[in-house]
């Protein structure tokens, strides 16, 4: 089954987030594990706040000691399994890299997230080159403005899709995104009277899913 995980040495980047929409908007037609390899436990806290889709099931991993053993577990029982690393270059996030059949950078259009998506791709190149095999990696731009970009953000986010393999679909910073770790659940489970934009986040998340299921073929 495909194992698609979230990576990003910086903080802030939308990672736990994106994690989350992704995997609440696949388990509307498909079955999905969440791993949560971060020590934050963002999205185990996420999970807590309300019902989960009956297609989804997260767990917490026990470590690098444990994580090979989960991700395998997750992989019979569910056909995505996605899992949110910590914002480091750890021992447990070389093991996920290397079982991953899809690595998502998320970044936003500013300089210093950039930077930051970069230096995740090299230590996924290393790490590809260490194991003599390719993991197919995207960056994902997260928490962007849905209207009009600024010209230096304009100019971030096309030398970064010159140079690298991106996601066409930007995660935009929406209401109904951030919402998610408030009332927990998932898009479809937002009360429209009082979050605002639902609809278009649900349009925004699916044409991302679609992309994810997409790359993954090409895989």
């Amino acid at each position: 089954m495909p194992i698609v995980s979230f990576a990003t040495p910086k903080g802030g980047a939308g990672k736990t987030t994106s994690a989350i929409v992704l995997a609440t908007t696949l388990a509307q037609g498909v079955s999905v594990e969440i791993i949560d390899a971060d020590p934050a436990g963002r999205a185990l806290a996420w999970s807590k706040r309300g019902s989960l889709p009956g297609n989804l099931r997260i767990v917490k991993s026990a470590g690098e000691r444990s994580i090979q053993d989960e991700i395998d577990t997750a992989s019979r029982r569910a056909a995505f399994v996605i899992l949110d690393l910590e914002g480091a270059a750890t021992q447990l996030n070389a093991m996920v890299l290397a079982e991953s059949n899809l690595v998502i950078v998320p970044t936003g259009d500013e300089q210093q997230d950039a930077d930051a998506a970069v230096e995740a791709l090299a230590q996924i190149r290393m790490q590809a080159r260490a194991l003599r095999r390719e993991i197919p990696a995207a960056i994902l731009f997260a928490r962007t403005k849905a209207a009009v970009k600024a010209r230096n953000e304009r100019e971030i986010n096309a030398a970064m899709r010159g140079n690298v393999d991106t996601f066409r679909t930007e995660l935009n910073a929406r209401t109904a995104f951030s919402s998610l770790h408030s009332y927990g659940g998932s898009l479809y489970d937002l009360d429209r009277a009082q979050v605002g934009g639902v609809d278009k986040a649900i349009e925004n998340a699916e044409a991302f899913a679609s992309e994810v299921i997409e790359k993954v073929r090409q895989s």
